[in-house]
């Protein structure tokens, strides 16, 4: 008999306990393996050739030239001004879109958390905008911004205001993006912090009630502190989210009016695409992934200051 079964024989309880939780592992692995595969598939292994083309000087056609770290020198020496002014774009609108739209998300989260006649159509409507195609988006609201025939300035004229010409200077350009973004993504925000929301303990809430506290009392004592989780995967998703905007600047101003609006990933494809320059725009996604993994790193670090976890 070896020791693990003289072990076994002695303490069977411990040895049924051993199996039951290499059996609950298991299917632990059955739930997540196909998320980790694809992870790893989609995700992880497309990030090695993209570094190893980072060294290169490739115009996606001929043989790439390896060129060392010439590409990582050339972004952060100073010789690629828009490397820098997209960064710097890019923050302002991640400072600008994410807090509001998460704000915006669990106040919506919050009104159709009623049960109410016709509700389930009112959610229907204000999810439908993040189903909706970002270039028909974006065509929608350049339409609405527009100076000479827009929804906005139209509305300001009939009370005798001129609106300004919103697309067409650097600061408005970029508050129409930010906008447009908080609307087409009101929804995604909704319906993660409505499920949020059917997690807070209805006995908490009632004991509160008797205690004499009032609505906003009770939200912002005891909803709000177990919604933090759940705030905390917004914030996560809605930053890594806001780094790679793309589309709405592409189709509502092209990265302008100058430089304005150009963003980071406008300016990774423009050098891979329009300048076709692979290797130096692998190197910008490089920078991009370590920014990222940076940011998220630190917002991990933050959140167990303020995130409640039951």
């Amino acid at each position: 008999m070896t020791a693990t079964q003289t072990l076994q024989a002695r303490d069977p309880v411990a040895a049924d306990r051993r199996r039951g939780g290499r059996r609950r592992n298991l299917r632990g692995w059955m739930f997540i393996g196909p998320v980790v595969l694809g992870t790893l598939l989609f995700n992880v292994i497309p990030v090695l050739p993209t570094l190893v083309t980072s060294f290169t000087d490739w115009d996606g056609l001929a043989a790439p030239k390896f060129t060392g770290v010439a590409n990582y020198k050339e972004m952060f020496s100073g010789q690629d001004p828009l490397f820098g002014k997209s960064l710097i774009n890019t923050a302002i609108y991640t400072v600008g879109y994410v807090p509001v739209g998460i704000i915006i998300g669990i106040a919506l989260a919050v009104l159709v958390n009623n049960r109410l006649r016709g509700m389930a159509v009112i959610r229907a409507l204000i999810f439908l905008p993040y189903v909706t195609s970002l270039v028909a988006v974006g065509v929608v609201s350049r339409w609405v911004f527009s100076d000479q025939y827009g929804v906005i300035n139209a509305v300001l004229a009939s009370f005798g205001i001129t609106g300004p010409h919103w697309l067409g200077e650097p600061g408005s350009a970029m508050a129409a993006v930010i906008v447009t973004a908080i609307w087409a993504n009101m929804g995604f925000n909704m319906i993660i912090v409505l499920a949020g929301l059917q997690g807070v303990p209805e006995t908490l809430i009632e004991a509160a009630t008797l205690d004499g506290a009032g609505r906003f009392s009770r939200f912002f004592h005891v909803t709000l502190p177990f919604l933090t989780p759940t705030i905390f995967m917004l914030l996560i998703l809605q930053t890594i989210g806001s780094f790679q905007v793309f589309a709405l600047v592409l189709v509502m101003t092209g990265g302008g009016p100058g430089d304005g609006t150009y963003v980071y990933i406008y300016h990774l494809w423009y050098e891979a695409f329009s300048l076709r320059r692979m290797g130096y725009a692998s190197a910008l996604a490089i920078v991009l992934f370590a920014v990222l993994l940076a940011v998220t790193w630190i917002q991990n670090r933050l959140s167990k200051r303020w995130v409640f976890y039951q």
